[in-house]
């Protein structure tokens, strides 16, 4: 049995390691929980003891198939909990992200089954992440970002890469969600911001920080 905090650790860890495929560094998980890289290091090395991830200091923390396994339901009942707070509760995508991260650690090895199926297995949750499924299949992330994008090229928003609350509400406030058709107009040279038409009216200025946060196909 795990802690909340390691729970939060081997999900953090997933979450930086593109689904478990490449080794994190303490400054990364960090950065990502809010810690200093001591109070990691000595979580890091409870994690291995208990054989969840593999640590070495000079390349980093990967999952061990345990930890992927703890790991993938964690973020598997995260992200079905964000679908039914938005679709059934009716919170915004701004909103369900703190709330999953107290309802994540619910305890009941039937809770993640029956919550997939009363919300008809849904393959995303509201900010276009793939949610695990039972066996630990995962659908395709979407890896695109806007800031890819030509001139000219018309795309359709499906996915967010920064989750946090005041990117969220920025997008709301521009009225973009998953589904908004957005073309590209103009980029600039100086510092990469764009020059965006977000259909079907209305057109803005946005940073290339922005445009790496919003993924597109």
């Amino acid at each position: 049995m795990q802690t909340l905090s390691e729970e939060n650790y081997l999900k953090t860890i997933f979450n930086l390691s593109n689904a478990a495929m490449q080794k994190v560094n303490v400054k990364s998980i960090a950065d990502a929980l809010g810690n200093n890289p001591a109070s990691v290091i000595d979580m890091l090395k409870k994690l291995k003891e208990k054989k969840l991830i593999e640590y070495d200091k000079s390349k980093g923390a990967k999952l061990t198939n345990s930890g992927l396994n703890t790991a993938l339901l964690i973020v598997r009942k995260h992200r079905l909990w964000e679908v039914f707070l938005k679709e059934k509760l009716n919170y915004n995508w701004a909103e369900v992200h703190e709330i999953a991260e107290q309802l994540e650690h619910i305890k009941h090895h039937e809770l993640a089954d029956r919550l997939d199926q009363f919300l008809e297995f849904p393959e995303y949750d509201p900010h276009g992440d793939p949610i695990p499924k039972a066996n630990g299949q995962l659908a395709e992330a979407y890896k695109k970002a806007l800031s890819d994008c030509d001139t000219g090229i018309q795309c359709r928003v499906v996915a967010v890469k920064d989750t946090s609350f005041s990117f969220l509400q920025y997008l709301q406030h521009l009225n973009i969600g998953i589904g908004t058709q957005i073309r590209v107009l103009e980029r600039i040279a100086f510092d990469d911001s764009l020059i965006i038409e977000i259909l079907p009216a209305g057109t803005s200025s946005v940073s290339n920080k922005f445009a790496e946060s919003l993924l597109v196909i």
